[in-house]
Protein backbone atom coordinates (compact mmCIF):
# COMPACT_ATOMS: atom_id res chain seq x y z
CA UNK A 1 0.00 0.00 0.00
CA UNK A 2 1.30 3.32 -1.12
CA UNK A 3 1.23 6.10 1.47
CA UNK A 4 1.36 9.92 -0.20
CA UNK A 5 3.59 12.05 1.91
CA UNK A 6 2.39 15.24 2.99
CA UNK A 7 -0.36 16.00 5.78
CA UNK A 8 -2.85 13.27 4.20
CA UNK A 9 -0.50 11.03 3.95
CA UNK A 10 0.73 11.44 7.31
CA UNK A 11 -2.73 11.45 8.85
CA UNK A 12 -3.27 8.51 6.80
CA UNK A 13 -0.37 6.60 8.62
CA UNK A 14 -1.03 7.64 12.25
CA UNK A 15 -4.40 6.43 11.12
CA UNK A 16 -3.25 3.16 10.77
CA UNK A 17 -0.72 2.84 13.26
CA UNK A 18 -3.61 4.08 16.18
CA UNK A 19 -5.82 1.08 14.30
CA UNK A 20 -3.07 -1.63 14.76
CA UNK A 21 -2.48 -0.70 17.87
CA UNK A 22 -5.82 -0.69 19.16
CA UNK A 23 -6.06 -4.11 17.43
CA UNK A 24 -2.65 -5.09 19.58
CA UNK A 25 -3.97 -3.26 23.01
CA UNK A 26 -6.46 -6.92 22.93
CA UNK A 27 -8.54 -6.55 26.12
CA UNK A 28 -5.99 -4.81 28.11
CA UNK A 29 -5.70 -1.54 29.52
CA UNK A 30 -2.60 -0.21 30.22
CA UNK A 31 -3.48 2.67 32.58
CA UNK A 32 -2.47 5.95 31.25
CA UNK A 33 -5.14 8.57 32.12
CA UNK A 34 -4.10 11.28 30.08
CA UNK A 35 -6.30 12.52 27.31
CA UNK A 36 -4.95 11.06 24.85
CA UNK A 37 -5.70 7.32 26.05
CA UNK A 38 -4.03 4.62 27.70
CA UNK A 39 -0.22 3.25 27.13
CA UNK A 40 2.23 2.34 29.09
CA UNK A 41 4.70 4.61 28.87
CA UNK A 42 4.58 8.06 31.56
CA UNK A 43 1.87 10.05 31.07
CA UNK A 44 0.14 13.26 32.96
CA UNK A 45 -2.13 12.98 35.63
CA UNK A 46 -5.86 12.60 35.19
CA UNK A 47 -7.73 16.23 34.37
CA UNK A 48 -9.20 17.35 37.84
CA UNK A 49 -12.51 18.43 36.16
CA UNK A 50 -12.67 16.25 33.45
CA UNK A 51 -13.57 12.47 32.76
CA UNK A 52 -10.77 10.93 31.09
CA UNK A 53 -11.66 9.37 27.38
CA UNK A 54 -10.93 6.56 25.46
CA UNK A 55 -8.72 6.39 22.54
CA UNK A 56 -6.28 4.16 20.29
CA UNK A 57 -3.25 2.65 22.38
CA UNK A 58 0.18 3.43 20.90
CA UNK A 59 1.86 0.67 22.46
CA UNK A 60 0.66 -2.85 23.22
CA UNK A 61 -1.00 -3.89 26.24
CA UNK A 62 0.50 -6.32 29.00
CA UNK A 63 0.39 -9.73 29.41
CA UNK A 64 -2.30 -8.77 32.29
CA UNK A 65 -5.36 -7.65 30.87
CA UNK A 66 -9.26 -6.95 31.48
CA UNK A 67 -10.06 -10.36 30.14
CA UNK A 68 -7.66 -12.29 32.15
CA UNK A 69 -8.34 -11.53 35.42
CA UNK A 70 -11.37 -13.79 36.15
CA UNK A 71 -13.15 -16.82 34.67
CA UNK A 72 -15.95 -17.11 32.58
CA UNK A 73 -16.84 -19.38 35.91
CA UNK A 74 -15.91 -17.08 38.14
CA UNK A 75 -18.28 -14.63 35.93
CA UNK A 76 -21.02 -17.05 36.15
CA UNK A 77 -20.95 -18.11 39.95
CA UNK A 78 -21.16 -14.68 40.51
CA UNK A 79 -24.39 -14.23 38.73
CA UNK A 80 -25.61 -17.21 40.50
CA UNK A 81 -26.23 -18.63 36.50
CA UNK A 82 -24.41 -19.39 33.40
CA UNK A 83 -22.12 -16.65 31.73
CA UNK A 84 -21.67 -16.11 27.96
CA UNK A 85 -18.36 -16.00 26.87
CA UNK A 86 -17.00 -12.59 27.36
CA UNK A 87 -17.15 -9.68 24.84
CA UNK A 88 -15.04 -6.57 25.00
CA UNK A 89 -16.26 -3.04 25.40
CA UNK A 90 -14.97 0.56 26.67
CA UNK A 91 -14.33 1.26 29.69
CA UNK A 92 -15.58 4.74 30.09
CA UNK A 93 -13.87 5.44 33.50
CA UNK A 94 -10.70 4.51 32.56
CA UNK A 95 -10.40 5.10 29.30
CA UNK A 96 -9.71 1.71 28.32
CA UNK A 97 -11.12 -1.75 27.67
CA UNK A 98 -14.01 -3.79 29.62
CA UNK A 99 -14.06 -7.19 29.78
CA UNK A 100 -18.06 -8.01 29.77
CA UNK A 101 -19.72 -11.37 30.35
CA UNK A 102 -23.67 -11.80 30.27
CA UNK A 103 -25.96 -13.85 31.69
CA UNK A 104 -28.02 -15.91 29.71
CA UNK A 105 -31.34 -13.79 29.36
CA UNK A 106 -28.96 -11.19 27.73
CA UNK A 107 -30.24 -10.84 23.98
CA UNK A 108 -26.92 -10.98 21.50
CA UNK A 109 -25.78 -8.04 20.06
CA UNK A 110 -26.29 -5.78 23.52
CA UNK A 111 -23.60 -3.40 23.40
CA UNK A 112 -20.80 -3.97 25.93
CA UNK A 113 -20.50 -0.23 26.07
CA UNK A 114 -23.45 0.37 28.34
CA UNK A 115 -23.12 -1.58 32.01
CA UNK A 116 -26.20 -3.15 32.59
CA UNK A 117 -28.20 -5.69 34.78
CA UNK A 118 -27.18 -9.67 34.33
CA UNK A 119 -23.32 -8.50 33.16
CA UNK A 120 -20.24 -8.80 34.83
CA UNK A 121 -17.83 -5.83 33.73
CA UNK A 122 -14.17 -6.46 34.55
CA UNK A 123 -11.46 -3.55 33.90
CA UNK A 124 -7.84 -3.38 34.89
CA UNK A 125 -5.29 -0.94 34.38
CA UNK A 126 -1.71 -1.35 34.83
CA UNK A 127 1.49 0.82 35.12
CA UNK A 128 2.65 3.73 36.23
CA UNK A 129 -0.98 5.55 36.35
CA UNK A 130 -2.92 2.78 37.74
CA UNK A 131 -2.96 4.81 41.18
CA UNK A 132 -4.49 7.89 39.62
CA UNK A 133 -6.86 5.79 37.90
CA UNK A 134 -8.04 4.14 41.31
CA UNK A 135 -7.99 7.71 43.19
CA UNK A 136 -9.58 9.91 40.30
CA UNK A 137 -12.56 7.71 40.52
CA UNK A 138 -12.27 7.28 44.44
CA UNK A 139 -12.97 11.28 43.68
CA UNK A 140 -15.89 10.93 42.11
CA UNK A 141 -17.87 8.25 43.58
CA UNK A 142 -19.24 7.79 47.31
CA UNK A 143 -16.30 5.69 48.15
CA UNK A 144 -16.93 2.90 50.91
CA UNK A 145 -13.19 1.53 51.65
CA UNK A 146 -12.82 -1.97 52.07
CA UNK A 147 -10.31 -3.43 54.14
CA UNK A 148 -8.20 -6.31 53.94
CA UNK A 149 -8.34 -6.38 49.96
CA UNK A 150 -5.21 -5.20 48.25
CA UNK A 151 -3.55 -2.49 49.17
CA UNK A 152 -6.17 -0.12 49.11
CA UNK A 153 -10.05 -0.46 47.73
CA UNK A 154 -13.14 0.43 48.13
CA UNK A 155 -17.04 0.27 47.13
CA UNK A 156 -18.37 3.04 45.19
CA UNK A 157 -21.44 2.82 46.35
CA UNK A 158 -23.84 1.10 44.32
CA UNK A 159 -22.12 -0.24 41.66
CA UNK A 160 -18.81 -1.91 41.38
CA UNK A 161 -15.58 -2.57 43.76
CA UNK A 162 -12.55 -0.94 43.22
CA UNK A 163 -9.05 -2.59 44.24
CA UNK A 164 -5.43 -0.84 44.01
CA UNK A 165 -2.74 -3.66 44.03
CA UNK A 166 1.02 -2.37 43.23
CA UNK A 167 1.21 -0.72 39.42
CA UNK A 168 -2.25 -2.83 38.92
CA UNK A 169 -6.16 -1.79 39.25
CA UNK A 170 -8.98 -3.53 38.83
CA UNK A 171 -12.53 -2.46 38.68
CA UNK A 172 -15.29 -4.75 38.81
CA UNK A 173 -19.01 -4.48 38.83
CA UNK A 174 -21.72 -7.49 38.81
CA UNK A 175 -25.11 -6.46 37.44
CA UNK A 176 -26.90 -7.75 40.40
CA UNK A 177 -28.74 -7.08 43.21
CA UNK A 178 -26.68 -6.78 46.62
CA UNK A 179 -23.72 -7.15 44.62
CA UNK A 180 -20.60 -6.13 47.33
CA UNK A 181 -20.44 -9.72 48.41
CA UNK A 182 -19.84 -11.20 45.29
CA UNK A 183 -17.83 -8.16 43.62
CA UNK A 184 -15.28 -8.35 46.89
CA UNK A 185 -15.12 -12.16 45.76
CA UNK A 186 -14.21 -11.72 42.41
CA UNK A 187 -11.93 -9.01 43.87
CA UNK A 188 -10.06 -11.65 45.36
CA UNK A 189 -10.15 -14.17 42.76
CA UNK A 190 -8.85 -11.47 40.54
CA UNK A 191 -5.58 -10.13 42.60
CA UNK A 192 -3.15 -13.05 41.65
CA UNK A 193 -3.90 -12.50 37.99
CA UNK A 194 -2.89 -8.67 38.27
Amino acid sequence: MKLSSGRHGTAAAVMIAAAAAAFLAGCGSSGSPAATGPSSGPASSPPAAATPKATAAAVPAPAANSCGVITQSQAAAALGQPAKAPVLGKATVEGGVACVFYGPEVPAGTSPDVAMPDSVRVVLVTGANAAKWFDNYRGKVHAQAISGLGEQAYYDGGASVSVLQGNAYVRIAVGIPNNLGVEETLAREALPNM
